[in-house]
């Protein structure tokens, strides 16, 4: 069975989309649909913007959300997904190519939540951090045990493990973590704590926003973020989605749970391959590829 998996924020890259615009008519359209849905020229940024400019988070997520999505769209008689999955951001764009949200919706709740992240991160400042090396129950152990907000928030792979939570506590673990024998624990350059209780603000304001679009029935399930497993209802998919802010991104587990139902091949569709690599980390029998923007027509 053929799993096709959507990368979330990080995956950006100067000029993506360009070559898509440029070799398809159908793909140009939706770019300029975006612009008129964004009220901003995004494909200006994502075509000639430079790497600082598309690391602002209002332009970041639409523009991972665009490449993604709009891709697929172009070759989508020949994508038949038996099951997707997305990584944080990316389960809004899962959830396009198993037609649970349009397009245009897809890019509205994407704008709404880029925004509310950075309004979140504006008044609940925070950070996050890459641990390499250690079992998640021992993460998890010694994130119970600091002081102030601290929380597993991507379950990436075995023994990589992302935290989330207040700059002084993060800085805290990550001493603990090295302490207790960590191959690295490292702050990354992010601008707040996603996947934590610091994002309850935009968990809200997303919230609204979900409850009044219009989800159907999708045509294949998604694996959720919140706990890796598969859904097909529209509430439980609204509702997931809604936590998942708040919540870990248990991509280990959506993975397992994907191979242990049939998935044999896992297909990127996006920017980059960094879903690929862990997919590899997690299960080195499995094959992987991406889609070919060249072979765009």
């Amino acid at each position: 069975m053929k799993a096709y998996i959507f990368p979330g924020q990080g995956a950006q890259f100067p000029g993506m989309g360009k070559d898509l615009f440029d070799s398809s008519k159908t793909a140009a359209d939706f770019f300029n649909i975006a612009n008129e849905i964004l009220g901003f020229k995004i494909s200006n940024i994502m075509f000639g913007g430079t790497s600082e400019d598309l690391r602002q988070t209002s332009v970041t997520q639409p523009s991972i959300f665009l490449h993604s999505v709009i891709f697929a769209l172009t070759k989508e008689n020949e994508i038949t997904p038996e099951m997707v999955a997305g990584h944080s951001l990316g389960e809004f764009s899962a959830l396009v190519i198993n037609k649970s949200i349009s397009f245009e919706d897809g890019l509205k709740l994407v704008s709404i939540r880029a925004n509310a992240m950075q309004k979140a991160c504006e008044n609940n400042p925070g950070t996050m951090a890459a641990v390499l090396g250690l079992e998640d129950n021992l993460v998890e152990k010694i994130c119970e045990e600091i002081e102030g907000v601290v929380v597993a928030a991507n379950y990436n792979c075995p023994g990589q493990l992302v935290i989330s939570g207040e700059i002084n506590s993060i800085e805290l673990a990550c001493e603990k973590f090295k302490e207790a024998g960590a191959r690295r624990a490292l702050v990354l350059p992010v601008g707040g704590a996603f996947h934590s209780p610091l994002m309850e603000q935009a968990k809200n304001e997303l919230e609204d926003a979900i409850n009044k679009t219009v989800f159907n029935s999708p045509i294949c399930p998604i694996y959720q973020n919140v706990n890796g497993l598969p859904f097909s209802s529209e509430n439980e998919i609204k509702k997931n989605l809604i936590s998942q802010l708040t919540s870990p991104v248990k991509w280990t587990q959506s993975v397992n749970n994907m191979i242990t139902d049939g998935a044999n091949e896992f297909i990127e569709v996006g920017p980059g391959r960094v879903l690929q690599g862990l997919v590899k980390k997690i299960n080195r029998d499995i094959n992987c590829s991406s889609l070919n923007l060249e072979n765009v027509e």
